[in-house]
């Protein structure tokens, strides 16, 4: 265990929550739920969970990068940051679908989730890793990636309402809902071997994002560039 605390933050879906872990490896648990306003409802838990930090105070910050609430993730992101900062240490983000309730004693997974505008997208874990990156694709493509996780006895799971996925009736009611957290997120972290730790700490903390931002061409004639 660490000589000094670990604060772990997880809002990538509307179920957040905060963990402070202590050297003796006591863990001290707040969570909140907001469909919107993660950015006005961290702050008093973080508060609480700081303000009850023995010295020699946080010696590492880890915050959970998603795939989820693109808004929801930077917001933890950034509070990670500033902790980070006023405490002088450094801050992790890593993927928060590593850290789901089916991951228990690091079993394989496939993680789906709607990506809107017709599209989907899937991610394979197995011993707190991803096989596959999370990769965007259509319907079909969804089917085929839930039907071959099914197909191997592998657990299927999803933070939204499986009822929005377009799937046969048959292989919809393998699909469970489950929810990363902060807890579970610290489990992942010292579930991983070190060489990726260290790949994760040697990369800027933001979401994972899995597709550019749409973008509305400009109606006014002279915003539009000049071809």
């Amino acid at each position: 265990m660490p000589e000094t605390s670990v604060l772990v933050i997880e809002t990538s879906t509307p179920t957040a929550s905060l963990a402070l872990i202590d050297p003796t490896g006591t863990i001290d648990q707040k969570s909140f739920t907001s469909d919107r306003s993660h950015n006005a409802l961290i702050f008093p838990p973080l508060g609480e969970l700081i303000g009850s930090t023995p010295p020699p105070g946080i010696g590492l910050v880890l915050t959970g990068s998603g795939p989820g609430s693109y808004s929801g993730t930077r917001v933890g992101i950034s509070a990670a940051q500033g902790v980070a900062i006023s405490h002088g240490c450094p801050v992790v983000a890593f993927p928060s679908i590593l850290a789901l309730p089916q991951a228990e004693n690091g079993a394989p997974y496939l993680v789906i989730g709607d990506a809107r505008r017709g599209s989907f997208w899937t991610s394979q874990i197995e011993g707190f890793a991803l096989r596959t990156e999370p990769s965007l694709t259509d319907a079909d493509g969804l089917q085929e990636a839930v039907s071959a996780a099914v197909a191997a006895g592998h657990p299927v799971v999803s933070f939204e309402d499986p009822a929005r996925f377009l799937l046969p009736s048959e292989i919809l009611e393998r699909v469970r809902l489950g929810f990363p957290t902060a807890p579970l997120l610290w489990r992942a972290w010292t579930s991983t071997n070190e060489e990726t730790r260290a790949r994760w700490s040697a990369e800027p903390p933001q979401p994972m994002y899995l597709k550019p931002p749409h973008i509305t061409p400009a109606k006014r004639s002279w915003l539009q560039p000049k071809i």
